[in-house]
């Protein structure tokens, strides 16, 4: 089985499909992450791939669809580096970066009946989701900063 990143804005458009079928989640491209992998210490590598989790490893930065299959997989940098500072070096970036990736037009949020939420016809970028190790921007969407909140702002958020 082979990964690969959709090529076409119609290829983007199936996982987003399927995102929105299975997860009720309209728009959505993937899950971004990264992992560290563990592994012994290379010879003569001092701290390199020493992470913070007190153990040596690589980093894998992955990108899946509604069904957990890879569509896109980098492995190697060394564990020291965070999951942002993969993603900044990795060609799926680049690719977004340089807005060469085929990501599909901006549209309507529509329902699994083909309506329009909020009876609107605002659009919403195409995007990937993300943890806060991410950069916030249009083709990646990442969580809320809950942060220094107050109890009625943090009730107000969840209503």
């Amino acid at each position: 089985m082979r990964v690969q990143v959709p090529q076409t804005g119609t290829e983007w458009i199936g996982v987003a499909e399927n995102f929105h079928r299975k997860w009720n989640f309209p728009n959505c491209l993937g899950a971004l992450d990264g992992k560290h992998i563990t592994i012994r210490a290379p010879q003569n590598s001092g701290s390199t791939f020493y992470n913070y989790k007190l153990c040596f490893s690589v980093v894998l930065m992955a990108a899946v669809d509604a069904n957990y299959k890879f569509m896109y997989c980098d492995v190697g940098c060394n564990g020291r580096v965070s999951d942002g500072g993969v993603f900044a070096a990795c060609s799926l970036n680049a690719k977004l970066s340089r807005n060469t990736a085929n990501l599909p037009h901006p549209a309507a949020l529509q329902n699994g009946a083909g309506l329009l939420y909020f009876g609107t016809n605002e659009v919403c970028s195409y995007h990937m989701v993300a943890d806060d190790a991410f950069p916030l921007r249009d083709e990646i969407m990442k969580p809320y900063p809950f942060r220094k909140c107050t109890k009625e702002q943090s009730i107000s958020i969840i209503d």
